[in-house]
């Protein structure tokens, strides 16, 4: 486990627990910090407090969607640089633009692969945008 990830800090937001679970064990056998929110506006407001450094995120949500959240989180000063990588089972051309355009820096569809999602997040931090092949 090195330094490095030791420190980062990843939300998870989805409203399926079992999504959830998977992504955490993933995440804290890698030796990542991981705080979860099953409802979007728990994850914005533990956005705004913990200041995640990658936030992984569901598109389908009830109330807020996770198009809306990205978009909402963006817009906040403080907030605008948490990289942002949408998991979602959406993988329309549409959905993967729309989800880039509110501000997300890389798409992954479900279900979660853990060699594509810690490959994902090593991309992320370093600044890029990535969107899956078609």
């Amino acid at each position: 486990m090195n330094a490095e990830k030791k420190s980062m800090k990843v939300l998870v937001v989805d409203d399926d627990l079992i999504q959830i679970k998977l992504a955490e064990t993933i995440l804290s056998e890698e030796g990542y910090e991981v705080l979860s929110a099953k409802e979007a506006d728990e994850g914005l407001q533990l956005a705004m407090t913990s200041h995640p450094d990658i936030i992984l995120l569901d598109v389908m949500m009830p109330v807020i969607n996770g198009y809306n959240f990205c978009k909402l989180l963006k817009a906040e000063e403080k907030q605008k640089n948490i990289a942002i990588i949408m998991v979602t089972s959406r993988d329309e051309l549409e959905d993967i633009e729309i989800g880039l355009e509110m501000g997300a820096n890389a798409y992954l569809t479900k279900p979660i692969d853990r060699q594509e999602l810690l490959k994902t997040i090593k991309v992320v931090q370093t600044g890029q945008v990535v969107s899956p092949e078609k």
